[in-house]
Order: C-alpha cells, then structure tokens, then sequence
C-alpha cells in the first residue's frame, strides 16, 4: 500500500508534489556506478513511501536515466506509477566521452528533445518541463515560448527554469506560468535568498531544490579520507579540494552537535532546514539506495523551532563554506550567479 506524504504545491499554477522529490541523476551519472537493481528497488521504494515528484535529465547518462525510470515505473504498482510525476530538465550538448559543449534553447532544439524524452521515458507527457542552463545565444522567451507550445499541444503539463537569476526570472514569467525554479540551495549555498528567491515569491513560483546535502558534502556520511570513484564529479568539485574539504568537514562536525542534541542524523537536520525556509519550497533528495532514501524522508518527521533553526545556522553560518559549488567553467554557465 503506497503511503501519503505531506503535499506543497509547485508555485500558484503547478502540481501538488510530495514535501520530498526524488533527484534520480545520481543513479546514472557524476557520482561513479551505480547498482542498476539498487535504484530500481530505490525508486520503487520512494514511491511506495508516497513520494511523487521524480528528477530527471535527458542528459543523466545520455538518456540511461529516463530509461531507469521508465523501467521503474512500468514495474512499480499501478497506483503508485499514476501518482508519479516527471520533472525533465533539456539542453544540454554532450560528447561521446561525456563532456558538456554549451546548451541549447532554440525553439526547434526545445522540441527535439521533447520527442526524445518521451520516448525514453514511455509517456505521451511530460509534468514538468525546463532548460537546464540558459542558452546564452537564444532569448530565454523564445526557449520559454517553444515549452508553452508543448503545454498547449498537450505534451507538457507545466513550465519550469533551472539555474535562473532574478531578471531572467521575470522576462521568462512575462511570457507564460512558471510552476518553478530549480536551483541549489543548502545550508551552505544560501545563494538565492538575496534576489532569487524573493523574486519568484513575487511571482508565485515555487523553488524545487537540489543539492540539498550538496553532494553528500553535509550528510554527515563523506569522510576526509574518501576515495571518489573515477568520473565521480566531486573529484573536480572545489567543495571537496583540500584544505576546502577539511573546513567544509568542519562545519559538518558542528551540524553534527546541533543534530544529535536534537536526535535526529546530520543529513536528516540539513534536509529540515530546507524544508523549513517556506512551503513553497521543495527539496529534492538524491538517494541512490534505499537506506538513504528512508533517511532523508525521516527528515519529514522533524519540526525545527525557532531556537534549533538558530543552532542550526550559527553551526553552519551563510556563506561560511569553502569553496565554489562548480567549477569555474561549470560556473560561467550560471545565470543565476551573474
């Protein structure tokens, strides 16, 4: 029998989704291999726990990760599978080797990869739908016109932008309903409070946000002395370079009081205080296993008062991380940092 969870609604247009999603890239790229069985039985497991928003790329391993959940679902119970809704991010230009050339947001582009991601995933829609970084060669309202299109054909359910900053935010709005933004957003990339978040407030956007352990970086599970699998992303993330991850590590220890004294996990204090900073806001979780998966959804079961949010934070002041959360070329494709 699949469980309920607590609903928050994307923004003022868009679907009720679970409080949790399901960020599913893990499970086919930037982290090394992942146990194919493992995130089937993964995914089977958050929706059998009542979680209905799941992540995706049509980049995530060229594809692997839409087919993964279309599998998952077309074996998951009927029930849970009609529950489920699809968050797809497009546009970005991969290489054989698996590099990234740039993006692309042209209006041709935008349903090319439309049909692509339909087909891999085995549904005739799509319930959310966004470029995963902005097109620098191509206004953002016609890459936003194009997806209203597919609104319109009945191919997608809802409109949404990844990594936008504020202005780029509204330009998108001015030309249809915008269900939400996805973008980072942790205790230590608290980046979008100064503009970011306020403005999609204005406009009735919600937030989905990712990164919310940043990369396991605050899950109270990574160790100073980790060897990351080869292709692993956090092999060439500043966050975990050097004297960077010994402060980070630092932090986490001190998360580590505040969350003990509260009995609750480091990964379970991180992901509440999220969940904490507005209904409009929900985090996504990228669990590759099971046991983590039941970890970050015991996250649900913890309220923060006023004093523990402020425990939490003096442990983890803003801006006290080490370190960018991408590289500096990965930067610069950011428009939510410029």
């Amino acid at each position: 029998m699949t469980s309920a969870l607590p609903l928050r609604r994307l923004g003022t247009t868009g679907p009720d989704v679970s409080a949790l999603g399901l960020g599913c890239m893990g499970m086919s790229a930037l982290y090394g291999d992942a146990d194919r069985a493992e995130s089937i039985a993964t995914i089977h497991a958050a929706l059998d726990a009542g979680v209905t928003l799941l992540d995706t790329g049509d980049f995530y391993g060229m594809g692997h990760n839409e087919l993964l959940i279309n599998e998952a679902l077309r074996t998951a119970p009927a029930a849970s599978r009609e529950r489920a809704l699809t968050s797809v991010k497009f546009g970005a230009l991969r290489t054989v080797e698996g590099g990234f050339t740039g993006y692309d947001g042209r209006p041709a582009a935008v349903r090319n990869f439309a049909a692509y991601s339909l087909q891999r995933l085995g549904t005739d829609h799509i319930d959310v739908y966004r470029l995963s970084r902005v097109d620098p060669d191509v206004p953002i309202e016609e890459t936003v016109g194009a997806i209203a299109e597919l609104v319109e054909a009945g191919h997608v359910r809802h409109i949404g932008l990844s990594e936008v900053g504020a202005a780029t935010l509204r330009r998108a709005a001015a030309v249809a309903p915008i269900a939400d933004l996805q973008i980072e957003y942790s205790l230590v990339s608290r980046g979008i409070e100064a503009e970011i978040l306020p403005a999609a407030r204005e406009l009735g956007i919600g937030v989905t946000a990712y990164g919310v352990l940043s990369r396991g970086l605050i899950s109270g599970h990574f160790s100073r002395d980790r060897a990351l699998a080869p292709g692993d992303f956090r092999g060439v993330s500043p966050r975990f370079q050097g004297e960077n991850l010994s402060r980070n590590l630092n932090l986490v220890d001190r998360l580590r009081e505040v969350a003990q004294g509260r009995g609750v996990t480091v990964a379970q204090a991180a992901i509440a205080w999220v969940l904490a900073r507005g209904e409009d806001i929900v985090p996504l979780v990228g669990a590759r296993r099971r046991d983590r998966l039941a970890e970050a959804l015991g996250a649900l079961d913890v309220t923060l008062d006023a004093g523990d949010l402020a425990a939490v934070e003096a442990a983890v002041p803003a801006g006290a991380v080490a370190g960018a959360r991408y590289p500096e070329a990965q930067m610069a494709h950011l428009d939510s940092e410029r």
